[in-house]
């Protein structure tokens, strides 16, 4: 038998030609910002994911817009993990992020960086806005803080401890940083403004203590700050000009801005001590908010996604159903796919639900482009060829992709015994059912046209075996006289079909939006057909299919091995339908 070519990657010159990107509101400021030379004409933008987590395809869109500005404009994009909660954050999502990261095509400038690189930072200012009198160590515990913070309508109330004298606030804030007090006793709060409409601005928390030890500093802190207030001092530090986040976070923009305003002289000598960078003038980043993916299907909370993982719900993180990047990979995306469907779904400042036929169609179209082609029979009968020699094996030819030529053929075998599916063979056919049937003509994909003639039945009625009869000037499949037949099935020879495990999976949950009900457990929203499994029967040149490589069982689906996989023990995990079945089901009803 000949050997099977490895299927291989498309190429960026031989994938699908992509539609020009549109020029959305980033695009524009982004733009609009080098022509103005703001900033120096530079272009640095950076991914600062919490390692608190594996990355799912919601954060695919913020990878594909950060990285993506940056390369488009001849710019620089840095990693950097939010790491200023410990009690939440581990290794093991550190290097998953990395990883997810690089698998989707993009990479960093630098090293990955840390928000804990900037925590000496973080505190040297902190001291300074105390020295300023723009922060005070307050006592109040966080329910009395809710109290005193009013609401959209009713503004908030200063706290008793507002006016400390700035001597008392800085050694109250030194002794939190050495652990005295208990978590939760003291906060740093931003003396900002309590009547402001924004309840973000009203004296926000921006330290407060954890005696928790971090996965890079141990214990050297016992006091972390706060996102908002750390996010603009590590943007500046690091010569960010555009800092992109989802717009969540639009009311905290004020925030963002008051951190960077209050001591601009702290940054022009803290980008000295803290930066990588040499910069010509101190940076002065600013956010844009852009809408966060939202897909239909689909949860997008890791505290949701972890509580699957923890209730053993799901695999792993890597489960092949879950929307994490780790699972699509697994169930065989490609970093391809998905980019093309973030580009789809475009960048715009309100949200929305995207359908998650969106996404796979773009998979398809991918798929269809890559992936090789064979054949596997999922619920297999035994069709006996009755006048095909005993012992006898043909070698048939087969392309391997008809997308792609330069993928060329192989050889597949064909013998007296055969698998077909069972639902391929109807005893009783409805009108417009082509395929086999008592007394019809069906053609075997690359093989011959073979005539059902009997179907053999056990004591209980069932059918157990089909016996055909097949026309051995059909090789290939055409009739030389030129008659037509409408039907064409897939098969494998039986003598040389490997069993294979299939899982096919479909959408974890039932419902269009997840957990969007008042009062219903999001996890009894589940789908519980998201995986069903089978033992197939598949052709020979399966027998060393590298896991995460895509291929197409014909008239089926995409499939690809699962890591799990190897010789012997063949594993192989449902991409994708060949067709919306979601679609064709509510059509139906």
């Amino acid at each position: 038998m000949s050997s099977v070519p490895d299927p291989k990657p498309v190429a960026a010159a031989d994938a699908p030609a992509e539609a020009a990107a549109p020029m959305h509101f980033i695009r524009q400021i982004v733009a609009a910002d080098v022509q103005q030379g703001r900033n120096g004409g530079r272009v640095h933008t950076r991914f600062p994911p919490e390692p608190n987590g594996y990355l799912h395809i919601g954060h695919a869109k913020a990878i594909c817009i950060d990285f993506g500005m940056a390369k488009e404009f001849g710019g620089l994009c840095n990693l950097r993990m939010d790491d200023t909660n410990p009690s939440k954050e581990e290794v093991e999502y550190v290097d998953s992020i990395q990883e997810d990261v690089r698998w989707l095509g993009f990479d960093w400038f630098g090293d990955v960086r840390y928000a804990s690189d900037y925590f000496g930072a973080c505190y040297e200012y902190a001291e300074a806005l105390i020295q300023a009198g723009k922060a005070f160590v307050c006592d109040l515990t966080a329910e009395q803080m809710r109290e005193h913070r009013g609401t959209l309508t009713v503004p908030g109330k200063d706290s008793p401890f507002r006016e400390r004298p700035v001597a008392e606030n800085l050694d109250l804030f030194r002794r939190m940083r050495a652990g005295e007090f208990a978590d939760g006793v003291r906060t740093l709060r931003a003396k900002i403004d309590m009547n402001s409409p924004n309840i973000h601005m009203r004296d926000p928390v921006i330290y407060r203590g954890l005696r928790a030890s971090h996965h890079r500093t141990g214990e050297a802190w016992l006091i972390y700050p706060m996102y908002d207030y750390a996010h603009p001092i590590e943007d500046a530090l690091e010569g960010i000009t555009h800092s992109l986040c989802t717009l969540e976070f639009e009311i905290h923009r004020p925030l963002y801005d008051w951190v960077l305003d209050q001591i601009p002289e702290f940054f022009a000598e803290a980008q000295k001590k803290w930066s990588a960078l040499t910069l010509t003038e101190p940076a002065r980043p600013r956010q844009y908010e852009f809408a966060r993916l939202a897909i239909t299907y689909t949860i997008m909370s890791k505290r949701k996604l972890l509580e699957l993982v923890k209730s053993n719900l799901v695999e792993g993180w890597d489960d092949p159903r879950m929307p994490t990047l780790s699972g699509m990979r697994r169930r065989g995306y490609t970093p391809e796919a998905i980019r093309a469907f973030c580009e789809k779904v475009g960048v715009t400042k309100y949200n929305s639900v995207t359908d998650f036929a969106l996404l796979e169609h773009c998979l398809r179209e991918d798929l269809n482009q890559r992936a090789l082609r064979y054949m596997a029979v999922l619920d297999p009968i035994k069709v006996v060829i009755t006048n095909y020699p005993e012992g006898q094996v043909d070698e048939l030819d087969a392309v391997n992709n008809p997308a792609d030529p330069a993928a060329g053929t192989r050889q597949v075998p064909f013998s007296r015994e055969l698998y077909v599916e069972r639902a391929d063979f109807m005893e009783n056919p409805p009108k417009k059912f082509f395929r086999l049937a008592p007394g019809r003509e069906v053609r075997l994909r690359w093989g011959y046209l073979i005539t059902c003639t009997e179907a053999v039945k056990d004591a209980a009625g069932n059918i157990t075996e089909l016996r055909c009869t097949y026309d051995p000037a059909t090789r290939g499949g055409n009739a030389p006289d030129g008659r037509k037949v409408q039907g064409t099935i897939h098969w494998v020879s039986a003598a040389q079909a490997l069993d294979a495990t299939v899982r096919l999976y479909d959408r974890l949950f039932r419902v269009e939006e997840p957990g969007a009900t008042d009062g219903v457990d999001f996890k009894t929203e589940m789908n519980p057909d998201s995986l069903k499994i089978l033992t197939a029967k598949v052709e020979p040149a399966l027998a060393n299919a590298k896991p995460g490589v895509p291929v197409q069982f014909e008239r089926t689906g995409y499939f690809c091995a699962d890591k799990a996989s190897a010789p012997g023990r063949l594993l192989f995990n449902r991409t994708v339908t060949l067709r919306d079945s979601w679609i064709k089901a509510a059509s139906k009803a």
